[in-house]
């Protein structure tokens, strides 16, 4: 097969992009493949690192209020449209497959105008401004939450899941909590804001501390890298117990996740994936910072099917924390109910499926 695949600006959009190519790599090992990103993206610098052909265009998003930045929005993106069109005469794709992120809406765009088959994949339940504009022109749309259904045209809607889930579930790990300082024979939650941190999930869990050391459980607390230190400072003067442990950052999460008992944490659609991969038991906590909600819109898929348990964040502090936290550690038949209900939800052929729908639309 030749691929071009296109997404970008957060790891949401590029890790269900990464994912469909190792597949495709493994089933078809002589495929090519050109991913086209941004240049202010996280994925010119991730996707060279895995060796990936890579092509980089200059695109940026709407401002939401008038701006005339717009007018340079517009601009950027019929010059990434031009662009992409000679890649793909010079590429000469079967597909092209968009992940989400401005500069997909160029690439897919200028791909279905040239006649060439088109899918786009949306992770979130709530749909993102890219591909709201590209479902009028693609062939089909693969969605990783089934509540995006009626938010695009139906004849064109594939459910398949997330890819990062298959990629998740078929990893191979060895990782044991002695790594981090921690007893490997003890139930323990991991509690991680985000790769950057969220100040709001790290003052509840200062706030919780002191409970956290009575627990029979054990807690490894990721602060985000930046934060680490002004967490630490923080908790300077408080004793912390050996069930605890307080980490900046881990580097490969999907390896330490298969060890977790309860995850706490953001609901970005990649987490969820990851989540559901496993059937692990979690406590989310939404961000209120994100495009239409949506975080909040994910949460709810899961705790309406028994899958999580929710904490908003204008109710989240150390009581709360420690209260839902303790409800599902001080509960094994609960928290396996819901590591079931969990496993139900992910989808661990997403990748297989995105491919198989991309082979019909090459067939036609």
């Amino acid at each position: 097969m030749r691929l071009i695949i296109s997404g970008g600006g957060t790891g949401g959009h590029i890790y269900p992009a990464l994912a469909i190519i190792e597949d495709l790599l493994k089933q078809e090992p002589d495929s090519k493949v050109l991913y086209v990103g941004s240049r202010r993206g996280l994925e010119s610098d991730i996707v060279p690192k895995q060796g990936i052909d890579f092509v980089e265009l200059e695109i940026q998003g709407f401002k939401r209020s008038l701006s005339l930045e717009n007018f340079k929005t517009v601009a950027l993106f019929l010059k990434s449209v031009h662009t992409s069109k000679k890649l793909i005469k010079s590429f000469n794709p079967d597909v092209v497959i968009g992940t989400g992120g401005y500069v997909s809406g160029a690439v897919v765009y200028a791909a279905a105008k040239a006649h060439i088959p088109t899918i786009i994949h949306e992770q979130n339940s709530a749909v993102g401004l890219t591909n709201k504009f590209l479902s009028r022109y693609v062939d089909k749309i693969a969605i990783g939450f089934h509540e995006a259904a009626d938010q695009f045209p139906k004849e064109k809607v594939v459910f398949a899941g997330n890819p990062r889930a298959q990629q998740v579930a078929n990893m191979q790990s060895d990782f044991q909590w002695s790594e981090f300082g921690l007893k490997n024979d003890v139930p323990t939650v991991l509690i991680f804001g985000g790769s950057q941190g969220a100040p709001a999930v790290n003052n509840a869990v200062i706030g919780a501390i002191n409970e956290f050391n009575k627990r029979s459980y054990q807690v490894a607390f990721v602060t985000g890298q930046k934060r680490f230190d002004a967490v630490t400072q923080q908790l300077d003067k408080v004793r912390i117990s050996d069930n605890i442990k307080i980490l900046p950052y881990i580097s490969n999460m999907p390896r330490v996740l298969p060890k977790v008992a309860l995850i706490v944490g953001r609901s970005g659609a990649t987490s969820i994936a990851e989540i559901t991969a496993l059937g692990i038991p979690a406590v989310l906590i939404p961000s209120p910072y994100v495009t239409a909600d949506h975080q909040t819109k994910n949460t709810m898929s899961l705790v309406n099917r028994g899958a999580a348990l929710m904490i908003k964040q204008d109710q989240l502090n150390g009581q709360t924390l420690v209260k839902s936290v303790d409800q599902l550690m001080h509960d094994d038949k609960e928290r396996g109910k819901m590591s079931v209900n969990s496993k139900k939800l992910g989808v661990v052929d997403s990748a297989d499926r995105i491919l198989d729908l991309a082979r019909s639309l090459i067939r036609q």
